[in-house]
């Protein structure tokens, strides 16, 4: 009867209800009967997602915020989920920085969910792809993921959004060279925000040379855009940059990676560790499916074969 009732919510999914919507992912965080029969049932979908992340204190909500009244100014549908730190008595989500995005929880455009790290070092919901593959399954035009600031082992946004926002401030340099060697592989965008501020212009310069080395991960330069969050500046720009990246996705060998990182995290999770990317990167290309679930579920055969034999 449980599962049942957890798939009957996906014809609701589909059409936008946000009851539905907000009921499907507590049935998926929580691994509430049937929460992987619903994930099975989704329907293949390209719904970009777009990371936001960067140390604390960046301006990243206030950002989110701007980027909703821009993709919403243009006739978009927007889910966000925004990804906090957890209750150390009960492991919720404690909502601090969400205010800077009331004006959107009414909207009937935009669908806001909180979610908490629940003790994950990554600075992700450990339940975050599933719950982004759902988002995907509503009639969303575009996914924004925001990330708590807890340091370079925030990397695993690389692997879940198309586009990964990095945001720092003026005076981040030092946060800047302890995140070399993560977040500046990772990044898509710069966003260098507060960039009203009188050492905005050098730390752009010196930002720049600090991302030499790491131009060759990238198919051409990572864009630096200044914006001033909470003046509205800049952020035109960025949706703009968000879309060329985009736009370069869909026609590079990154779509199968992002699908291969997002799979074999789920395997990790299943303890199915012995299994290389490589070969989960060339069951894709065979497949053709871009339904993350179903490309686990046939890993996950595969495995089990691995083991009998």
């Amino acid at each position: 009867m449980f599962v049942s009732m957890s798939l009957s919510l996906l014809p609701l999914v589909k059409e936008g209800d946000t009851r539905a919507i907000a009921r499907a992912i507590s049935v998926v965080e929580n691994e509430a009967a049937g929460y992987r029969e619903l994930l099975m049932a989704l329907p293949e979908s390209e719904t970009p997602v777009i990371g936001v992340t960067g140390p604390p204190g960046a301006g990243k909500s206030t950002l989110v915020d701007g980027l909703i009244r821009e993709l919403v100014g243009s006739g978009a549908r927007v889910a966000v989920l925004c990804v906090d730190p957890s209750s150390p008595f009960n492991l919720g989500a404690v909502l601090g920085d969400r205010i800077r995005m009331s004006d959107w929880y009414t909207h009937p455009s935009v669908f806001i969910r909180s979610l908490a790290t629940r003790g994950s070092m990554g600075g992700l919901n450990p339940k975050i792809i599933e719950i982004t593959e759902l988002l995907k399954g509503a009639p969303f035009d575009y996914i924004i993921v925001e990330t708590v600031g807890v340091g370079q082992s925030e990397i695993e946004i690389a692997g879940l959004a198309d586009v990964t926002v990095v945001v720092v401030v003026p005076e981040a340099g030092d946060e800047v060279q302890t995140m070399k060697a993560g977040l500046m592989e990772i990044a898509d965008i710069f966003v260098v925000n507060k960039g009203d501020r009188p050492d905005a212009d050098t730390f752009v310069k010196n930002l720049r040379l600090m991302l030499a080395p790491t131009f060759h991960t990238h198919s051409e330069e990572v864009p630096i855009i200044k914006t001033v969050a909470t003046q509205h500046k800049g952020l035109d720009t960025l949706v703009e940059k968000i879309k060329e990246g985009l736009t370069h996705l869909y026609t590079s060998e990154k779509k199968y990676w992002l699908l291969a990182e997002r799979v074999y995290q789920l395997i990790q999770k299943e303890r199915m560790k012995d299994m290389p990317k490589e070969r989960i990167l060339e069951a894709i290309k065979r497949s053709g499916s871009r339904n993350v679930f179903h490309l686990f579920a046939l890993m996950e055969g595969e495995g089990e074969v691995r083991r009998q034999t």
